[in-house]
């Protein structure tokens, strides 16, 4: 992994703000995934997932290992997010089987 060396505050804070762009749009593709992943299922107990959910918390908290980071922090952050997520996939397969 490549950090650019800032020389001043204002510069860092700069790299962090183009890494919080960044990462939200991240999020945003990872959810319009979530919403097309609805459209395969066939019941919201197939929604929920809750193996896979299991599989993504273990690959991410392996990954957070290896980059240093805390793997309870990266847990927090995955199971907020997954569980917004489930809530925005399960409207969009109740909207998608009422067509």
């Amino acid at each position: 992994m490549e950090i650019k060396q800032c020389t001043t505050l204002q510069e860092a804070r700069e790299e962090i703000d183009k890494l919080d762009e960044e990462i939200v749009t991240l999020i945003a593709r990872r959810n319009a995934y979530i919403k097309q992943i609805a459209h395969f299922k066939n019941s919201i107990d197939e929604v929920k997932a809750q193996d896979r959910i299991g599989d993504v918390i273990s690959r991410v908290r392996e990954q957070a290992i290896a980059q240093g980071l805390s793997p309870n922090l990266i847990t927090d952050l995955y199971v907020r997010m997954i569980d917004s997520m489930v809530e925005s996939e399960v409207a969009e397969f109740k909207n998608a089987k009422t067509y």
